[in-house]
């Protein structure tokens, strides 16, 4: 792996190292963030849940804007600008105990993934070139690792103090701001200079019909591989594994994404065309589900199995479904900037990221339902079936579409397209 990582410019792996420090900083406080504002202050639970859905609000509303923005300005100012905001919002985290204040740091880290994650992603499109499937799962070993290490660092942080978790997560993002300041070269927005308006933009990423349909077809996805914040944990909750379990799914499927991503992606991409690598992770994505699915069905008492063994469905569930989200994120990557033209770059990632938003949202309406409704009617089966069926659905959607050839670019990507 070593030897692929250097095999990148310096700018690409800056990048990869700038998303380890991201994550690092991002889950050694946020996973414990709930527990401070609700236990600590004493706040209501609705309003820690209004405080972290801002967050979350915030992040997602302003893709496009941040998208949009890194083509016009450049990919360095916004990555540097969100880390900037992050370095303020976790710091005000650590000093505040006002709600209004509170609000403002939710909303700040918000912002801040808004600016910063889709130009990270269209600077290593643009970079990477030829070699996007391979640069975004190395990206993705980054990432996992970043998720790995954060919570265990802010375990032992919050044990001492969470003002010390709040500050250090803050210098990591002031230290990322720098390094970038100093070491990542600077790349022109690539539609930097145009006075086109920014809603005719948007308007021709709308109007590319194979993006669009493709952002459909992988809409579930989202709903599907967020289960490992809200589903299996319920489940490992109901299996009697308490947050031992938890903390165990995390670390295993972290750890699978670290070992085994890049040789995974090395596979895929011997054997498979994009479309078919998406397609196939998006079926072993459904099929994620069969563990926790006949759990249901065939251990209705999971606490009455010998220590550790009701949780071990929802383990097997969530590994599964890190493994097909392994298979999928770096072609889905670089199929985003495939099916666009490299000026509009970053809006696509901006849009697209958007739209994964409100996937994740009424996935976990429509999930949240399901489990609600099946327990009250004594059918805990009914939101893996849900999910199973779905994952199916979104590989036969991908499936089609690749047959009937609506998932080549619409336009040539260096083609100057006016829209309106």
């Amino acid at each position: 792996m070593r030897a692929r990582f250097t095999s990148f410019g310096p700018a690409v792996r800056l990048l990869m190292v700038n998303q380890f420090g991201i994550n690092l900083g991002f889950y050694m406080l946020v996973p414990y963030l709930a527990d401070h504002l609700s236990g600590r202050l004493g706040l209501a639970v609705w309003l820690t849940g209004l405080l972290l859905g801002l967050r979350n609000l915030s992040q997602q509303g302003m893709f496009p804007i941040g998208g949009t923005l890194c083509d016009r300005y450049g990919y360095k100012p916004l990555i540097m600008a969100g880390c900037g905001l992050r370095t303020v919002g976790f710091a005000l985290f650590g000093v505040s105990t006002s709600v209004p204040a509170l609000v403002v740091a939710s909303v700040l880290t918000g912002l801040a993934g808004a600016l910063f994650n889709p130009a990270v992603r269209a600077y290593i499109a643009v970079e990477a070139g030829e070699r996007k499937v391979e640069a975004f799962a190395l990206f993705n070993v980054f990432y996992q690792a970043g998720i790995l290490a954060g919570p265990l660092v802010g375990v032992l942080l919050v044990a001492v103090d969470f003002r010390l978790a709040c500050l250090a997560a803050s210098v990591v993002f002031a230290v990322l701001t720098l390094l970038q300041a100093r070491r990542l070269p600077s790349r022109r927005g690539t539609a930097q200079g145009t006075g086109r308006p920014v809603p005719a933009d948007w308007k021709e990423v709308l109007a590319n019909r194979p993006f669009v349909a493709f952002s459909a077809a992988m809409f579930v996805s989202y709903a599907l591989s967020y289960q490992v914040y809200l589903g299996l944990p319920l489940e490992l909750g109901r299996a009697g594994g308490g947050q031992a379990a938890i903390a165990v799914m995390y670390t295993f499927t972290a750890l699978l994404a670290v070992i085994g991503q890049v040789r995974l992606t090395a596979f895929a991409s011997r054997r498979w065309r994009p479309e078919q690598a998406i397609a196939r992770g998006l079926a072993v994505m459904g099929a994620a589900f069969v563990p926790v699915l006949l759990a249901s069905q065939f251990a209705a008492q999971p606490e009455r199995l010998p220590y550790g063994l009701g949780a071990v469905p929802a383990v097997v569930s969530a590994m599964l479904l890190t493994a097909a989200g392994m298979l999928i994120f770096p072609f889905e990557m670089a199929m985003i900037s495939t099916l666009g033209r490299t000026e509009l770059t970053g809006t696509y990632y901006g849009l697209y990221n958007a739209f994964s938003g409100v996937g994740i949202l009424l996935g976990n309406l429509a999930s949240g339902w399901a489990i609600d409704v099946g327990a009250a009617h004594g059918v805990p089966a009914l939101p893996w079936l849900l999910l199973l069926a779905a994952g199916l659905a979104s590989a036969y959607a991908i499936r089609r579409l690749d047959r009937a050839g609506r998932l080549r670019p619409a336009l040539h990507r260096d083609q100057v397209h006016q829209a309106g």
